[in-house]
């Protein structure tokens, strides 16, 4: 990595109206950004016929990136296929559970097809042969935001069938596992395996879904093998790992097991979008964040993609740029680039604008980013490498997502209202709200010692080895704190036989055998006070404590007084059982009560004014003041240095944040 802060903006010359590079890298040095990311999209310009190969306009703008001082980030371009490719090989495009697809739009291929590996394989290749040579190019990103693009072509059914042959041998002990004896599913050879797309069974369905992510696993693994052969030691290898879409980056990406598939990239890299204007929180960027470091074991990261001006409605309020590119900074960035430098005149993200807009002068963004870049460029020896010492933890699960999309907190036939990530980012923002900083870990952590808090939301599914782990971790003296829907299945989706919650009634205290939908439900406590009615939603356990001390209770004429919340001592250490999902004011006030309690402290600060802190590479606290309000704040701050204005500060200095204004406090 280089030992600078990153900061730049995708460039597309290919996409561009009229000859104006030289232009656009001076309007980019002019900004401060040293850094863009081409290529990735450009499989029909590099060859634009089968085998006729034409890199020109590439080595026109490596010559000037060389030129002009800027690096380059060189995407291979395999995630959209060209118009011959499809043609060549109808049976490319990916056939779905909704039918097969059309050419057209991106990422609608088969991963599997020999046809297309033959030729992505060979415009890697050729791709990699052309930048060689060039100074200037520090680093290549995989394909582009992959996924399986839930292909179930016979050619991946079959290899899923080898896969089962594999894992479990016979039939017989497959249909144990999978639990076909169900509406006579059961089968008799290997040849009655069902089409995956008419199944009603979970566990088959879900083993479908975890076979589509290895898809993607390898996918990348096998690039990343090309792409070895030709770059040198010091060029990095990274990918855009996006998120889980709510028209902007919101949770966990179902479709892809990040923390398997970064194994393929030195550099964790990730896209981040958010709601902007009065909509602007700072929470997607500290979720996303989170998820982006614990990918390489709580390493830095690269924003790879974030919004300059964005989808439509996102045009950023004067300081909102500035606020964001620090809050990328303040989670552990250590480069931020924009989707992407111009705005684009053609085809569907013509309406998503860049840096410039579609008359490509500068105007308030560029002013703005280019504040920015004066400002990574002075401080980056300060900055970068922040070191994060988190002592919470949340542990997320791509086996626990798959099976609550099978079996949600709904009624069977309904559609669900909330999914795995609403309840992930239901816990993560009451704590981004407390100013509580978190890192988000595996469900194949096993090693939870340098967290004093460990949070596991709707664990559905857990395998034997990870509830040991949790247990001996809280009889060590850890804390655990888990929600409903906990521990229900084992990892094939079938649900435990015995007391739930499965292996932890004895640490958490209590146990329950039923739950339903609440109506008209809420919560009480005498523990601490919760703000308002405080509305019980979706799912209720009617827990029973044996040991355990109960913190709220329902409030609700049948149900009223029945346990919701529990406490329980276990070994050294102490676990929560949430029965139930309720106001997120309500968790908020019930987090403030509990976590000082477990030696974790609550700055005095709460949002919209968000406090971030690590360590820099000087061996220096740098502790970041964020303002998330359209009003001026106030507060008092450590002592050190503010490096924005590098004013001195005295312990207790108060300091003026204006309205979206952000601050740097170095430590002393």
């Amino acid at each position: 990595m280089p030992d600078h802060l990153l900061y730049g903006a995708a460039y597309y010359d290919e996409y561009l109206p009229y000859e104006r590079l030289d232009r656009d890298f001076r309007l980019m040095t002019q900004a401060g950004m040293n850094t863009i990311r081409i290529a990735e999209s450009t499989w029909s310009t590099w060859e634009p016929r089968e085998g006729a190969f034409d890199f020109s306009r590439l080595h026109r703008v490596l010559e000037a990136a060389g030129r002009h001082g800027l690096s380059v980030i060189v995407g291979t371009p395999t995630y959209a296929i060209p118009p011959w490719l499809a043609r060549k090989y109808p049976d490319i495009l990916s056939d779905t559970h909704a039918g097969p697809c059309r050419y057209g739009a991106r990422q609608n291929f088969d991963l599997t097809h020999p046809g297309y590996r033959f030729h992505a394989e060979r415009i890697i290749r050729r791709l990699m042969e052309a930048v060689q040579g060039y100074d200037c190019v520090i680093g290549f990103q995989l394909d582009n935001e992959t996924k399986p693009y839930d292909t179930c072509s016979p050619r991946a059914q079959a290899l899923f069938k080898e896969r089962l042959r594999a894992q479990y041998g016979t039939v017989e002990a497959l249909n144990k596992a999978m639990g076909f004896a169900y509406w006579s599913n059961s089968l008799g050879s290997w040849e009655d395996l069902p089409d995956v797309r008419g199944t009603i069974n979970g566990s088959y369905g879900a083993a479908y879904q975890a076979f589509q992510r290895e898809l993607v696993t390898e996918f990348l693994q096998w690039q990343r093998e090309i792409v070895d052969e030709y770059r040198r030691p010091d060029q990095f290898v990274t990918h855009n790992f996006d998120y889980q879409w709510r028209g902007f980056s919101f949770g966990l990406q179902p479709e892809v097991d990040q923390f398997r598939a970064a194994r393929a990239v030195t550099v964790a890299g990730c896209d981040i979008y958010h709601d902007s204007e009065d909509g602007l929180t700072g929470a997607e960027i500290a979720f996303g964040g989170a998820l982006a470091r614990g990918l390489k074991g709580q390493a830095n990261y690269l924003v790879l993609e974030t919004q300059a001006q964005g989808n439509f409605g996102w045009l950023p309020y004067p300081g909102q740029l500035r606020l964001q590119a620090f809050s990328h900074l303040a989670a552990g960035a250590d480069g931020v680039s924009y989707w992407h430098w111009h705005s684009i005149h053609n085809a569907i993200e013509s309406y998503w604008k860049g840096v410039l807009s579609h008359d490509l002068e500068p105007n308030d963004t560029y002013r703005e980013a280019a504040a920015i870049g004066a400002d990574f460029k002075r401080l980056s020896p300060h900055l970068l490498h922040l070191e994060k010492r988190n002592r919470v933890a949340v542990l997320v699960s791509s086996r626990a997502q798959t099976g609550l999309r099978w079996f949600p907190t709904c009624h069977q036939q309904a559609q669900p209202e909330h999914d795995y990530s609403d309840y992930l980012r239901w816990l993560c923002d009451a704590l981004y709200h407390l100013n509580v900083e978190y890192d988000l870990i595996d469900e194949e952590c096993r090693d939870f010692s340098p967290y004093r808090l460990v949070i596991c939301p709707v664990l559905y599914a857990a395998g034997d080895g990870l509830i040991e782990a949790l247990k001996d971790y809280v009889n060590q003296g850890g804390h655990l704190l888990a929600t409903f829907k906990s521990f229900f299945a084992d990892e094939n989706l079938t649900i435990r036989h015995e007391a739930q919650p499965y292996g932890l009634t004895d640490c958490f205290g209590m146990t329950y055998d039923q739950f339903t939908q609440p109506r008209s439900v809420s919560l009480e406590s005498s523990f601490c006070p919760l703000p308002g009615d405080c509305p019980v939603s979706d799912w209720m356990e009617l827990l029973r404590p044996t040991t355990a001390e109960t913190l709220a209770v329902y409030r609700h004429p049948v149900w009223g007084g029945r346990p919701a919340v529990t406490r329980n001592r276990f070994g050294a250490g102490e676990a929560v059982y949430l029965g139930c999902c309720f106001a997120a004011d309500g968790l908020e006030a019930l987090l403030e009560a509990l976590l000082p309690g477990w030696g974790i402290e609550l700055p005095e600060e709460r949002f919209p004014l968000i406090v971030r802190r690590g360590v820099n590479q000087l061996g220096r606290e740098i502790t970041y003041y964020l303002n998330y309000s359209a009003q001026a704040r106030r507060c008092p701050c450590s002592g050190g240095v503010e490096l924005l204005s590098e004013t001195p500060l005295s312990p207790g200095d108060t300091l003026e944040l204006p309205a979206w204004g952000a601050a740097i406090v170095e430590g002393h």
